[in-house]
Parts: C-alpha cells; sequence; structure tokens
C-alpha cells in the first residue's frame, strides 16, 4: 500500500507550476501541479492516456479548439496524443494520473509561463 495527502507541503513557485510526484503503483503515477493564478503549461501531448482532477481552484484546459472550464471537483480523462494547455485562473491544484510508462520527466519539461 501506499498512500499521500495532495493537499501537505504544498509548495508554489514563483515562475512556472510547482509539479510533484505523490507516488506510483504498478499500473500508475499520481502527481501534483500546484499553479499561481496565471501560470501556464504550453500545449503538450503524451502519447499515453491521463486523467486530471481538479482539487482547488480553476483551470482553462484548452483541447482540440475548445477552451474547459475546470472548477474543484471536476475530472475529465483523456487519450493518448491529444495535444492540451492548462491556464490558471485561480490558485489552484491539479491530480494529474499518468500511465507508468509515461514519465515524470515529460511532464516537468512542458514548457510553461
Amino acid at each position: 500500500m501506499v498512500s499521500a495527502n495532495i493537499l501537505e507541503n504544498v509548495e508554489y513557485k514563483e515562475k512556472g507550476p510547482s509539479i510533484s510526484v505523490l507516488f506510483e503503483t504498478e499500473t500508475s503515477k499520481e502527481i501534483r501541479i500546484a499553479f499561481r493564478q496565471g501560470q501556464l503549461m504550453k500545449e503538450h501531448q503524451t502519447s499515453y492516456p491521463i486523467t486530471v482532477a481538479m482539487i482547488e481552484g480553476q483551470l482553462d484546459f484548452g483541447v482540440e479548439g475548445k477552451t474547459l472550464n475546470l472548477t474543484k471537483g471536476d475530472m475529465l480523462s483523456l487519450a493518448g496524443s491529444v495535444p492540451h494547455d492548462l491556464l490558471a485562473k485561480s490558485d489552484c491544484i491539479v491530480r494529474l494520473t499518468l500511465s507508468k510508462l509515461d514519465t515524470v520527466q515529460r511532464v516537468l519539461s512542458v514548457p510553461t509561463v
């Protein structure tokens, strides 16, 4: 068994979102992304499916020419190879679930503002 609290020890960065690995299982990696209002993860994609869950705040999630306004409690699943971007409309905390085959380094290398 592994466990974590997504709301403990949250750190925000002034330059770009703060990305932390909460834990890994046999099938997935659980990541916390803490955004300050106005921070952006520019358009990117992965070869594997992802799941995004809003823990706190408000975020614009751009995908396939649409902007989805995600708020606390919203979740979405996205197939692999689909370009997407994220813009924090307020300070927010996002849970990102990656496939075990995906890498945390890929997430860390996404261009940010």
